[in-house]
């Protein structure tokens, strides 16, 4: 099954993405920002064959809490990252908002240098552009309000399981034995169902859960990471794939492989300093979760756009 992103992004994967443009944007709002402590000048960014020497042009859509664009400046986990990255590369970030379909087409006929927004690398994707290094690993999390702990998938089975229309855990949940599906046209609605009862667990976007759980006091809502399928599993049940993590990356143009090495190489700069673990931590994440990748997942490049003997980064 291919994917476009997180699941919120991630329906054909990001097909919640959607949910929050609505409304927000028509057609593309399009401001400049300098990455904090940028270096200006004419020497900034060179080498790195982007649309504009010294200016990276990023495609982002509203999709907090990884990315949004707030008072002429991106915010959110990957926008934090993105920063960081700009700064150590000396480019100034340009910022152009869309939705998720335009940020995908927009790379890969070269309108922007790079494409940022819980992105899941996929096969299908990485033959029409590049994905640099993994910046975490997507868990599957759920949120209770009945006090209850829910562990694995099998915990799950019997019960009222409710996500959105369209998102990649939908099939899933459709093997978990006994399992009755809810879908909703967005999350408000799988919230307000959750808190009366109506669904016993809601499946969504970890930092997303997080952040309504902060949010909405009101809910009582815990939120549990799943411990991964098994192999074995997964081969019985193919779409339990999207219960275990998958990797996000950010995605440019094929014509660019100069500012794909750059940014991969500072991406795991970025784990070697721990910087990748304070990031998680800020928006909300467990770097156990998010920052240590399933041994499936390195397997998953090899021999697709990465050396045979390619090892996705790590915490420590």
């Amino acid at each position: 099954m291919e994917t476009d992103r997180l699941p919120h992004a991630r329906v054909p994967a990001r097909v919640g993405s959607v949910l929050l443009v609505v409304g927000l944007f028509v057609g593309l709002l399009v401001a400049t920002g300098l990455a904090s402590g940028a270096t200006r000048g004419t020497n900034a960014g060179a080498g790195l064959d982007t649309l504009k020497p010294g200016v990276l042009k990023v495609a982002i859509e509203p999709y907090a809490p990884y990315t949004s664009f707030e008072r002429g400046k991106q915010v959110g986990l990957e926008a934090d990252m993105l920063y960081a990255v700009a700064q150590k590369l000396n480019l100034k970030v340009q910022t152009v908002v869309t939705d998720f379909t335009g940020m995908i087409s927009g790379v890969q006929s070269r309108r922007f240098d790079i494409t940022t927004g819980g992105i899941a690398w996929s096969a299908k994707r990485a033959a029409a552009g590049l994905f640099t290094d993994p910046l975490y690993y997507s868990p599957t999390a759920v949120a209770v309000t009945n006090g209850k702990v829910y562990k694995s998938i099998h915990d799950l089975e019997g019960l009222k399981l409710g996500t959105v229309t369209g998102y990649v855990w939908v099939d899933g949940i459709k093997e978990i034995a006994n399992a009755k599906l809810h879908t909703y046209p967005n999350t408000q609605v799988v919230f307000d169902d959750l808190k009366a009862g109506r669904i016993d667990v809601a499946i969504i976007d970890p930092l997303l859960l997080v952040d309504v759980q902060k949010k909405r006091p009101d809910l009582h809502m815990k939120v549990e990471y799943l411990t991964p399928p098994s192999d074995a599993e997964v081969a019985s049940h193919p779409a339990w794939t999207w219960f275990r993590q998958y990797q996000v990356a950010w995605y440019i143009p094929k014509q660019e492989p100069k500012l794909e090495k750059a940014v991969s190489a500072q991406i795991r700069a970025l784990y070697r300093s721990g910087q990748e673990t304070k990031f998680i931590r800020t928006w909300g994440g467990s770097p156990a979760e998010f920052l240590k990748p399933g041994a499936w997942i390195s397997k998953e490049r090899r021999g697709v756009d990465r050396p045979a003997g390619w090892q996705a980064p790590r915490t420590r």
